[in-house]
């Protein structure tokens, strides 16, 4: 006889920041969270993005727009984020944004829009997220989203490729900072993956495909459910550590701009 088994959901009563999440990679984490049980709250830039997003997810996530790395809006997500089950289990700093251009070239005032949103957004949304778990004594899970481009030189991304490098010496760095509260912090670091605006690029695929070992670029889902390993009990002592989510590609390293 055939008898029903319950799903059991790995975050179930968890509560979730996620930053940069109106579309792509973020968006995509927001939905396996909730698929798992949990109550997230959605951030990005853009209101009306935040809230179509939040409104496909349903009444698990709650949207909060505004800049990531704003000290205001960083202390409205966490407020958020324990308002669902009065803690913060996990702060995922994946809001982040990219702004090509040669190193001879490279303008201040875009070097200095790339460290605060990557950089600052991210350091001070751990501090925020860790001094609420530090303060509900129960732990939590800090994930902050690298890129490969930390690990290899890509043309024209010289200022991007330094904050993802930073943010995994943060991730490695603040091992002896949180871990004494149960709070464990890890970065994941994707390579090339299909998103809406990889693919406003109509080669942006079979370039991929061709450069990348496995045969293709990633999916969303394959980044959000490496993410959902390291935020998870699973991952429970792994700590100050980096995933690379590639295809193989770091391991080669062909350049897309070779002919």
């Amino acid at each position: 006889m055939c008898t029903h088994q319950p799903t059991y959901m790995k975050f179930k009563d968890q509560s979730a920041i996620v930053t940069g999440a109106g579309k792509g990679i973020g968006l995509e984490i927001c939905r396996e969270l909730i698929r798992e049980g949990a109550r997230v709250v959605l951030n990005d830039l853009d209101e009306k993005l935040a809230a179509e997003a939040a409104g496909e997810l349903g009444p698990s996530c709650t949207p909060v727009a505004g800049d990531a790395s704003n000290p205001e809006i960083i202390r409205q997500l966490v407020h958020a984020g324990t308002s669902f089950t009065g803690r913060l289990d996990i702060a995922i700093a994946n809001a982040g944004i990219t702004l090509f251009g040669g190193f001879m070239e490279y303008k201040r005032e875009d070097f200095n829009q790339v460290m605060e949103v990557n950089l600052a957004g991210t350091f001070f949304l751990a501090q925020a997220a860790a001094r609420q778990m530090k303060q509900q004594g129960s732990g939590g899970a800090l994930l902050f989203m690298s890129s490969v481009t930390g690990h290899q030189a890509h043309k024209n991304l010289g200022a991007y490729g330094m904050t993802k490098a930073a943010i995994e010496l943060l991730a490695r760095n603040l091992v002896l900072e949180v871990s004494g509260y149960g709070i464990r912090v890890n970065a994941i670091a994707p390579g090339a993956t299909k998103t809406e605006r990889t693919l406003e690029d109509p080669d942006y695929t079979p370039l991929w495909s061709r450069l990348t070992p496995i045969g293709r670029p990633a999916e969303t889902s394959d980044i959000a459910r490496a993410a959902l390993f390291l935020v998870s009990e699973d991952a429970r002592h792994i700590t100050g550590q980096t995933l690379v989510v590639d295809g193989g590609w770091t391991a080669v390293s062909p350049s897309p701009y070779e002919k």
